[in-house]
């Protein structure tokens, strides 16, 4: 089972989810305080259910938000990013070599991020 790592540091409170096997699944933006981190963490929860919308495919239909979009950034690798309702970045991935890699990213959040428990990195 998954879990969300608090962690905070001399900027702010962030995230990480983590897989059952203890590996990085997708991080979060810097927070201000650590309600607003647990907010973060509860929008993950709800649009981890989103479709996926593949950027790099000029081809790919539309999704609406909460989503996935995959991309490619400027190194060639590929990431994911999970859109909240409002259309914010909540979550984000590391880069993969592979789209097919990246795409088992967004299945383990989606398998990981719904009961995954919380707690706090000191």
């Amino acid at each position: 089972m998954g879990k969300f790592v608090i962690k905070t540091g001399k900027t702010g409170v962030r995230f990480n989810l983590l897989a059952g096997n203890g590996l990085v699944i997708g991080t979060s933006e810097i927070y201000k305080s650590e309600a607003s981190c647990l907010n973060g963490i509860d929008s993950v929860k709800r649009c981890c259910v989103g479709g996926v919308q593949d950027l790099t495919d000029e081809n790919a239909a539309a999704v609406k938000h909460p989503k996935f979009e995959v991309y490619q950034d400027k190194a060639g690798e590929f990431r994911f990013r999970l859109k909240a309702r409002n259309g914010e970045i909540i979550l984000a991935s590391e880069g993969y070599k592979e789209k097919k890699s990246c795409l088992g990213g967004i299945e383990s959040v989606k398998k990981n991020a719904p009961d995954a428990e919380t707690v706090r990195e000191e």
